[in-house]
Order: structure tokens, then sequence, then C-alpha cells
């Protein structure tokens, strides 16, 4: 399981100062369009940055092993619940198992919650 807090000012801040140079490292070209959509779209954008943080503390890589920011993507599937679409990296090294997300932000932080699972504990 991973956690993480992100400060949404902070992320707000990095997007004026560095602009496109932060947003193609971290986010998809889909994530950067979907939060550009957004009334407040570093709420958004500090949601997914979260989710990605946690993502890497579940499967204990960090960065190592060919795994970058982008390897995580946040979708919403057609009621809107976020999911983790995982790249090849990822996946080589998590095998048969699925990450099960979650994410809720305020006007200063959000929250993701990445857990690691088998599909047989998906389907129990």
């Amino acid at each position: 399981m991973g956690i993480d807090l992100a400060d949404i000012p902070r992320i707000k801040k990095a997007i004026e100062r560095y602009g496109d140079r932060f947003l193609s490292r971290v986010f998809t070209p889909w994530e950067i369009q979907y939060c550009l959509s957004k009334i407040n779209p570093e709420l958004s954008f500090a949601g997914r940055f979260a989710v990605k943080e946690a993502v890497f503390k579940a499967i204990g890589t960090g960065f190592a092993e060919g795994v970058k920011w982008t390897s995580v993507e946040v979708v919403n599937d057609k009621r809107g619940q976020p999911q983790a679409r995982l790249g090849q990296a990822i996946r080589k090294h998590i095998g048969d198992k699925h990450i099960i997300i979650s994410l809720s932000h305020s006007q200063d932080y959000a929250v993701a919650c990445a857990i690691l699972v088998s599909y047989d504990e998906l389907s129990a």
C-alpha cells in the first residue's frame, strides 16, 4: 500500500514556474488535457500527482527499473471513478497484480492511496 499527500499551492506554483516542461515530465498528454479542462486544474493535477507517488510507494520501486512519472496515468472510468493505467515498466515489475486507487482533495491538499492486490483478491 502507498499513500501520498500533495500540497495544491505547491503544484500550482510548479505549473506557473515551469509550465509545459513540468506538465509533460509528470503527466501524460491525456492527463494534461483532462486537467486543463477543469475550472481549477491545479486540483486535478495535484490529485494525479498524489496518485503517482502513492503507486510508486505501493510497488516499491520509486524511479528505478524504467519507471517514470508517466508510467502511471490516472483515468476515469465511465462512472467517473479514477483508475491507474500502468505503463509497461510497472506492469513488468508487478506481474499479474493490480493497483486500486482512491483520491480526494480540499482547496489545499490532495490525498491518494494505492493498494497493490492480486486478481484473485479482487474476485474474492
